[in-house]
């Protein structure tokens, strides 16, 4: 199928990012392909998501989301700035979203790994991609290349991918990181860029696409760039206007590609 969509931080534009009245939206349509959450550890090494490095701004609580015990965070309001009839909602473990995901919609799971900001964060969400036997059915996505190296070193079979917010990117870089996946900002995307990254198996995935009339400029650069989006709703739009057929992509996973 053509351009598939990815629900930024879950169906972000209608629910509070990140969280499970998001991510259910976004399970719960059947044009979506892809979900993308944000990944970080509480003080007691529990993976949540969360996109911010400090709860300020999408919580009632304040201070950096490292710094604080997994019994704290879950006692913050994750909704109420978004919209009152979200208020109670939750900051939720990396855990219960693999509950709600499983065997219904892909994930992109973005680690907000730095450097050693969380030492063995790596390891942590490995083990419960393997504990709910997600290996197929996930991509690990960072801006830090080292971070993409730990996984790939400790579960070969699982798919990894690049995020840069800008070129250059080469070729040589991904394959050298074992990533068929790259995420970029689609401001900087080219036709050739796409055609040479598709030419040798590697997936793209244009972030953070809102607005109708940018889709559809990306749509026609090539029918297998994903959508990323806070907005789902507009990308069905931008496909029924653009005369293609929007649903599943051709995500290419790691133990397909050794084949």
């Amino acid at each position: 199928m053509l351009n598939a969509c990815v629900a930024h931080r879950g169906w972000s534009g209608l629910a509070p990012e990140n969280t499970l009245a998001a991510i259910k939206l976004a399970v719960e349509d059947g044009l979506i392909e892809m979900i993308e959450i944000d990944v970080q550890l509480s003080k007691d090494g529990i993976p949540v998501v969360i996109h911010d490095f400090t709860l300020d701004r999408t919580t009632n609580g304040t201070g950096h989301v490292k710094d604080t015990m997994l019994c704290e965070l879950v006692t913050y309001d994750a909704g109420s700035w978004f919209a009152p009839a979200f208020a109670g909602e939750k900051i939720p473990t990396l855990e219960e979203v693999l509950c709600l995901v499983k065997g219904r919609k892909k994930l992109n799971i973005e680690l907000k790994q730095v450097g050693e900001l969380y030492p063995f964060m790596e390891m942590k969400v490995l083990q419960l991609i393997q504990e709910f036997d997600l290996q197929d059915e996930v991509v690990v996505t960072s801006f830090d290349q080292q971070c993409l190296q730990k996984v790939k070193a400790t579960a070969p079979e699982i798919a990894v991918g690049l995020i840069v917010g800008r070129p250059p990117v080469t070729i040589e870089q991904l394959q050298a990181l074992g990533a068929k996946f790259l995420a970029i900002d689609y401001s900087y995307i080219t036709k050739s860029m796409v055609q040479e990254f598709f030419d040798q198996g590697i997936d793209i995935m244009a972030w953070t696409i809102n607005d109708k009339e940018s889709m559809k400029k990306i749509m026609n650069l090539h029918p297998f760039i994903r959508i990323c989006t806070n907005h789902p709703e507009v990308w069905k739009c931008a496909i029924k206007e653009g005369g293609m057929e929007g649903g599943m992509g051709t995500f290419r996973l790691a133990s397909q590609t050794q084949k």
